[in-house]
């Protein structure tokens, strides 16, 4: 692999890990305040990018407005969600919520099947097509706007966390949701919140990613997986953990396809996520087993 190649390749994938890393905060967020992981959240980056699709092509909306309409949408939509599935089904367990989360992420990936149809479709790029050269690489303009949105996103949802009275509830409710209870936290709207903050953080990198990558309706399966693992690199409490975890992710599958180890191709890339995961769940088994029976 020559220098040039390299820095393409690590462009690549750091373009890639900030995408998984905007998908990994909205497991972390709702995970840290609920307990409950999400695995419907890949569909709202689906959603992101096909109504910003929808909004600026088939509506002919000015892009800016419908970016952030498309956000709001998804919001709202996560919101639903809570509100419909989770908070309706009063003392279900974890793992019982966590089904009801895939419950849907299924309804949500054939009501978009119905709507948008099967075939993939690009929103319009943000700032045009003409490639830039760097370092021998040559950088999609839309690539810079999808790491840039992860470094504002990440710098944004840490100054909400910290400096506000609302991120500073969830940040009780992550840390022990009984004495925040007891100094009068609402539970309740607080894993409303994480919902819809977790569902607008997915509709960013949908709207960021899809002039790009493309999208569709069932998009969000594998980048749920992805963000899944970002997440769980990130050990489901830090932000800034998950979105290293993502980067790292995403630089990893990049690199691991230009380098030539035989029979490997890029066919596997989509495997590299699936034995990461798999050596996350062994190494830390045991801490696991030791939170459950604490909790």
């Amino acid at each position: 692999m020559s220098a040039d190649q390299f820095v393409q390749y690590l462009v690549s994938g750091l373009t890639q890990g900030s995408i998984y890393a905007l998908v990994g905060l909205g497991f972390t967020i709702i995970y840290a305040v609920t307990r409950i992981i999400n695995f419907a959240q890949g569909e709202f980056v689906m959603l992101g990018g096909m109504l910003s699709f929808t909004l600026a092509i088939s509506a002919g909306l000015h892009l800016v407005p419908a970016l952030l309409l498309s956000v709001l949408i998804a919001t709202a939509m996560g919101a639903i969600m809570y509100l419909l599935a989770i908070r309706t089904a009063k003392r279900a367990s974890a793992v019982s919520l966590i089904i009801l989360t895939i419950g849907a992420a299924i309804f949500i990936r054939g009501i978009a099947g119905e709507l948008w149809g099967v075939d993939f479709v690009r929103p319009p790029f943000f700032t045009g097509s003409e490639s830039i050269s760097f370092l021998g690489a040559y950088i999609h303009p839309q690539a810079l706007w999808i790491i840039g949105t992860t470094i504002v996103v990440t710098i944004l949802l840490h100054l909400f966390l910290s400096y506000t009275m609302v991120g500073k509830a969830l940040k009780a409710c992550a840390i022990s949701p009984r004495a925040a209870g007891l100094v009068g936290i609402d539970a309740k709207a607080m894993a409303l919140i994480a919902f819809a903050i977790a569902a607008a953080l997915g509709a960013i990198g949908g709207v960021v990613m899809a002039p790009l990558t493309l999208t569709a309706y069932n998009v969000g399966v594998m980048l749920g997986l992805k963000g899944f693992v970002a997440a769980s690199i990130g050990g489901f409490k830090s932000p800034l953990a998950t979105v290293v975890g993502g980067i790292v992710l995403g630089i990893v599958e990049s690199l691991a396809v230009g380098v030539d180890w035989g029979p490997f191709t890029s066919a596997y890339k989509d495997a590299i996520a699936l034995v990461v995961l798999l050596l996350i769940l062994i190494l830390r088994s045991g801490r696991l087993a030791a939170e459950e029976r604490e909790s």
